[in-house]
């Protein structure tokens, strides 16, 4: 009785699965078009969206870019130092002789230090003047930037009167290999540099360092580059969560190099083949990350630039507009390092350091060493045709297309 009464409740079971399944297949037969329809549909509708939502985002591109004179636009592509477009010897508000001047100079871009930060209410009373007066004059926001890295390399945190934690070099958390404590630093930094108003920091540092000098040794999360590639990414991560964009740099990697740029050339003899093995592994990892922005450092690839003589990538069409935009295919900004350093500054004079930069490719050009100069060699060069406004209008789209990201 036991074993025939098991064997029916098992039957029972057979006849409900069985049903089950009747229902199943009944459902997805006859009624499976119309969902899948649906679902096909939603699917269009949402790439009819997207669509939309890209094309309402390049009408607004050409809008602003229309709206703008020559003069505006070319002020566009640089970001310098408040002292460099005020003439201040030291600028800590953006009063009226600092309106007279972004008025007259929209930048694309001011570039904070230590000196500019006195405590919290002072910065951001002067970081939303600064904002406001440029978009008044040009209708986009600038880029509010600083270099807050970590470690050695900060504006704010090692001031007392911010009460804020230095996170601490990025080798010491490549060498605990966390990469979740990468992102935590970012989102940290990214928190603090949000709250102030900033909204681009110059940082993540891409490089991976095998220097003997050790140069990068205490910015660079490693010698290993898929390690640094991760951790670079984490913190594109981070900052983008706390609504700052960042810029992965310096590309094409100078944690290889011998020598400091601030104090003279620097040099590789690697073949582009040779990069991509090595060097060029996190910048990918940050392209495919969708990195806003790319700092171009001022590493001379000898043998990337045959023909260009000993041209830092800053400066090289081989680099920036060969393997930066062509071969790896990255289509966001592109900002120089610092034209004031001493690896560029026997190439030219201050006149012609944009020219320079922007015939290479960039869009932004980083403090040059004499603004003003910069300018007007860069509005000459247009004007005379050896650079055409739609280069001008090309790198003012990828600038205006980030920008939009930022809240206005």
């Amino acid at each position: 009785m036991q074993t025939r009464g098991f064997l029916m409740i098992v039957a029972f079971l057979l006849v409900g699965l069985v049903s089950l399944g009747a229902y199943a297949l009944w459902r997805d037969v006859g009624r499976g078009p119309a969902t899948k329809a649906a679902a096909t549909q939603s699917n269009e509708e949402r790439r009819d969206s997207d669509a939309a939502a890209r094309t309402g985002e390049e009408d607004r591109v050409e809008q602003l870019l229309e709206g703008m004179t020559l003069e505006q636009k070319i002020a566009q592509l640089f970001v310098v130092t408040p002292e460099a477009v005020t003439g201040a010897e030291c600028a800590v508000k953006a009063g009226d002789a600092t309106r007279e001047a972004l008025t007259a100079y929209p930048v694309g871009g001011v570039c904070y230090f230590a000196q500019n930060m006195v405590n919290k209410t002072q910065a951001a009373e002067m970081l939303r003047g600064t904002k406001y007066y440029i978009k008044d004059a040009c209708g986009v926001v600038p880029f509010l930037c600083v270099e807050e890295e970590g470690g050695t390399v900060v504006r704010v945190a090692d001031n007392t009167a911010f009460g804020l934690d230095n996170v601490g070099d990025m080798r010491a958390i490549g060498n605990r290999g966390d990469v979740e404590e990468a992102r935590l630093a970012a989102r940290t930094v990214g928190a603090y540099l949000n709250d102030l108003g900033f909204n681009l920091n110059l940082a993540p540092v891409a490089d991976v360092d095998v220097s003997v000098d050790g140069t990068m040794s205490e910015r660079s999360f490693g010698s290993d580059p898929h390690l640094v590639a991760d951790m670079v990414c984490a913190q594109i991560d981070g900052f983008t969560r706390e609504g700052v964009l960042c810029a992965a740099k310096h590309f094409p990697g100078i944690g290889g190099a011998e020598g400091d740029p601030h104090n003279g050339r620097i040099y590789s003899y690697k073949t582009a083949e040779e990069m991509e093995q090595f060097e060029l592994i996190p910048f990918k990892a940050a392209i495919e990350h969708d990195v806003p922005v790319i700092m171009v450092g001022h590493l001379s690839c000898l043998e990337l630039g045959r023909g260009e003589g000993d041209l830092p990538a800053s400066l090289s069409p081989a680099a920036i507009d060969g393997l930066l935009r062509k071969t790896l295919g990255y289509n966001g900004v592109v900002i120089t390092d610092s034209l004031q350093v001493d690896a560029v500054r026997d190439i030219c004079d201050a006149s012609q350091q944009a020219v320079l930069a922007i015939k290479a490719g960039a869009d932004l050009v980083l403090m040059p060493k004499d603004f003003h100069s910069a300018y007007s060699g860069l509005l000459e060069a247009v004007r005379e045709g050896s650079i055409p406004e739609s280069r001008i209008d090309e790198s003012m789209r990828r600038i205006i297309r980030t920008k939009l990201l930022l809240p206005s």
